[in-house]
């Protein structure tokens, strides 16, 4: 198998450019370098493409491996034919090569095995001849052995079908015919596994649905409340389809021996194949799941972590509370704690009014401009709260509400310890919340991505696949955006192309002992960095106002010669660094192909260049829409009536919809049949997580707390 080729035939790309992403990877280049630095040599492949060819590049080179396996312990046996390599070499999944490996694997003790050692497979295979004029008794009369256990003809006649069965069921062309059967043909069913099964199911005691259309939220549904006791889930076919199947296969004539190969494969059948191919079915319908589950929370998590930073402001963070009291911190532009309190905002209206007073004064005490709050327990009261004390401030101070999942991990991690060793665990979770809409991606790679909350089912994801996916997107956030070595946490730091946590620990060490970073070269004299990881890591590292203006740019080291040339032939020099009007118009003036062959690099290295040379220190999430800051009147969800426009926030999406914060504490469900005036294939076709949308309200249940929403026209809901 040529599984560059085959990559590039399923991906779409040119062969050469598979062949020198292979060849990177193997270097073991990380996948933000390649992506960003060696664009020439891959056709300019983004992180997400790179990504899906290393995850088939892995599976194609593991088939690879147990087909030769396969292979090997084949012709160990003697047993290898022309036919066989020829399967072997063609089996496209490891179900294929393990369906031809089947009659060949080494087999517990079975009762094929047990008729085998008795003599009977020579009697098995003249019954499967179903010659039309033999006697399968006259036939079996001669396998009669009472020494062997074969006391009868109807002895010898069961066995040699046992063997039948067996055979039948190693039968790879069969099972492959049944599989495309089940998805063409078959249907999911569930029921309720006892009358008391748990009523959180009760959506699935009565379902059905065709393997070939089942979603993949409901696939998921079913394997949790399969593993909770509650369902009895299967996956049928239609009365009758594969016994005609099997019987058509197997069965030659109408004679006695053809209906004791019709007994056997029926037996085979029902005994030893629908069992196994049900199985794999449902393994299968769980691994598409799985894989369609874990790619819509990579990309939630992936835009929740490029939302755009609130820079500039001094924040103040309220972690709700009731009996414990509402945690607050304010830091200030650089995340730096300036002050702590906790207030009581639930108690008594003596409590209320002093929670205020002590709120106000930190808010004018540190020119306080932006409140985050987080929206967990008691998030309703401490929103109204803070709504009514701004009117009472004479200038602008605006509030938004974020996602606080994850806080309590973090602020009692060793982590938050490390940081924040002077402040209790309650004080660090409303520092978190603070600083994560000050910037939500520094803040963010503190916590599992498990625990951010942006997913469906993460819980029950396998969890080496999750971790390797979500760590990616982490992975690909922070190498895109860059950061400032001199100010980001190692936490931030182990993220970035070729460092790990203890050389990231490294780096910060060498920092606190010998003062800032002046320059990308002095790198290399931190331990256990060395050239290698330096050539990964140095252009995703900025240093503000060092040695190098190119340093705080996401220019390559490497490339440094070939930028000071541009800058020569344009006509310009280093001091005009960041006047972007007047590098654009020098630029816009050069041809970049000729350009690009002048200073020996290629246009899209080239084009990368002039926009960091433009913009220095660019940071990418600057150019999306700013987030949605609040600081008007308070709803409640009885205020909400069918046909109200609202404008919220999209905080999460699943499969089935988004879930939209429009400012009463629930958020609202967006069904997908409700996002758009056109039939969508997923949500993530339209929205993302942390955009800010129009919606109108179709339905208010209060009674158990749950909003329908639309996007769509009016007249179309």
């Amino acid at each position: 198998m040529d599984i560059n080729a085959q990559i590039a035939k399923e991906l779409g790309l040119k062969p050469e450019h598979v062949n020198a992403a292979v060849a990177l990877l193997d270097e073991d280049k990380t996948i933000p370098f390649i992506s960003r630095y060696r664009k020439e040599l891959t056709g300019s492949m983004d992180d997400q493409v790179l990504r899906e060819l290393s995850d088939r590049l892995t599976y194609l080179r593991s088939l690879q491996k147990h087909k030769e396996e396969i292979y090997a312990s084949i012709e160990s046996q003697g047993k290898m034919t022309d036919e066989i390599a020829a399967a072997i070499d063609s089996a496209a999944t490891l179900v294929e090569a393990e369906d031809i490996y089947l009659p060949y694997r080494p087999k517990r003790r079975t009762r094929a095995s047990i008729a085998r050692e008795k003599g009977l497979e020579p009697l098995a295979e003249k019954i499967l001849l179903q010659v039309p004029s033999a006697d399968p008794a006259e036939l079996a009369k001669g396998y009669i052995d009472g020494e062997k256990g074969v006391e009868t003809a109807d002895d010898a006649i069961g066995g040699a079908l046992d063997i039948i069965a067996e055979d039948i069921s190693d039968n790879a062309d069969l099972r492959k015919k049944l599989r495309m059967q089940f998805g063409r043909r078959g249907h999911v069913t569930a029921s309720a596994s006892s009358e008391d099964a748990d009523v959180t199911y009760k959506n699935y005691f009565e379902f059905d649905e065709p393997v070939s259309r089942i979603a993949g939220h409901r696939v998921l549904a079913l394997d949790r409340g399969e593993r909770d006791g509650a369902l009895k889930v299967s996956v049928k076919c239609p009365e009758g389809e594969c016994e005609r199947t099997v019987t058509n296969m197997f069965k030659i004539n109408e004679s006695p021996c053809s209906e004791l190969v019709e007994k056997a494969a029926l037996d085979s059948l029902k005994r030893l194949i629908l069992p196994s191919v049900e199985r794999e079915i449902r393994a299968e319908l769980s691994e598409k799941a799985q894989e369609g589950a874990i790619k819509v929370f990579a990309s939630n998590l992936r835009q929740l972590l490029m939302a755009p930073p609130i820079k500039g402001t001094v924040t103040l963070g309220l972690d709700p509370g009731y009996a414990h009291g509402c945690k607050c911190a304010v830091v200030d532009e650089t995340g730096k704690v300036l002050d702590t309190a906790i207030v009581f905002l639930t108690m008594s209206q003596r409590e209320r009014d002093k929670a205020k007073d002590v709120l106000i004064r930190m808010i004018e005490k540190y020119n306080v401009t932006t409140v985050s709050i987080g929206n967990g327990t008691a998030s309703r009261e401490t929103e109204k709260f803070t709504a009514d004390m701004l009117r009472d401030i004479p200038r602008k101070v605006s509030y938004m509400v974020v996602s606080e999942a994850g806080a309590s991990v973090y602020s009692a991690s060793k982590l938050a310890a490390e940081e924040f060793p002077e402040y209790d665990v309650s004080l660090r979770s409303a520092v978190s919340i603070a600083r994560r809409m000050q910037d939500p991606l520094a803040e963010l790679v503190k916590i599992d991505p498990k625990a951010i909350g942006v997913g469906q089912y993460q819980h029950d994801m396998p969890k080496a696949r999750m971790d390797e996916a979500l760590g990616g997107v982490v992975e690909d956030c922070v190498n895109s955006v860059g950061v400032d070595l001199n100010t980001a946490s190692y936490s931030l730091l182990s993220y970035i192309s070729g460092i790990n946590a203890s050389v990231a620990k490294n780096i910060v060490a060498y920092r606190e002992e010998n003062g800032a970073f002046t320059d990308r070269r002095q790198l290399l004299k931190v331990k256990k960095l060395g050239a290698k990881a330096y050539e990964q890591c140095a252009g995703f590292l900025r240093v503000p106002g060092g040695k190098e203006p190119f340093d705080n740019t996401g220019i390559h080291p490497e490339s440094y010669d070939a930028a000071r040339k541009l800058l020569e032939k344009s006509g310009l020099s280093l001091s005009d660094l960041g006047d972007t009007e007047k590098l654009k118009n020098a630029f816009d003036g050069i041809s970049k192909k000729d350009m690009s062959q002048a200073l020996e690099i290629g246009v899209p290295t080239l084009e990368d260049m002039i926009k960091e040379l433009e913009k220095p220190g660019r940071d990418p999430r600057d150019e999306l829409p700013p987030p949605l800051m609040r600081s008007g009147d308070i709803m409640e969800l009885t205020d909400l009536k069918p046909g109200m426009e609202l404008v919220g926030t999209v905080r999460n999406i699943v499969d089935f919809g988004a879930f939209v914060d429009i400012g009463v504490h629930e958020d609202g469900l967006v069904h997908i049949s409700q996002i758009a005036d056109r039939r969508i294939e997923h949500p993530l076709d339209v929205l993302k997580v942390g955009q800010v949308v129009n919606v109108r309200v179709l339905d208010v249940d209060t009674a158990r707390k749950r909003i329908s929403l639309t996007m769509r026209k009016k007249g179309r809901s």
